[in-house]
């Protein structure tokens, strides 16, 4: 079973800055990736970043802005850059194990002037 805890939204200008934090608690199962995942307003959850051993991948929407790093302290950063008002939503950290996907409750992120 994994327990996920995200942390770090809140609300920020155009062009700033915020570091999001999960941590997952594990027993009984292993995580072969973690991912963060966003969801807008009246728009499906999209992936945003995701990190599966020391690869990662992102959506074309954030190259280049967006990082994603993992420690085997079993925490996983998704560190957001240059914001913009369309990064603005409900931000979920997702754990893949072999059976199964877990999420985490979301963070709320608000890109606004």
């Amino acid at each position: 079973q994994v327990q996920l805890v995200e942390s770090g939204g809140g609300l920020v200008q155009p062009g700033g800055s915020l570091r999001l934090s999960c941590v997952a608690s594990v027993r009984g199962d292993t995580i072969y990736r973690m991912a963060w995942y966003r969801q807008a307003p009246g728009k499906q959850r999209e992936l945003v970043a995701g990190i599966t051993g020391a690869r990662a991948d992102y959506a074309d929407s954030v190259k280049g802005r967006f990082s994603i790093s993992r420690d085997y302290a079993n925490m996983t950063y998704l560190q957001m850059n240059s914001l913009k008002p369309e990064d603005t939503g409900v931000y979920y950290c997702n754990a893949k194990t072999f059976s199964t996907d877990y999420w985490g409750h979301g963070t709320q992120v608000t890109v606004s002037s």
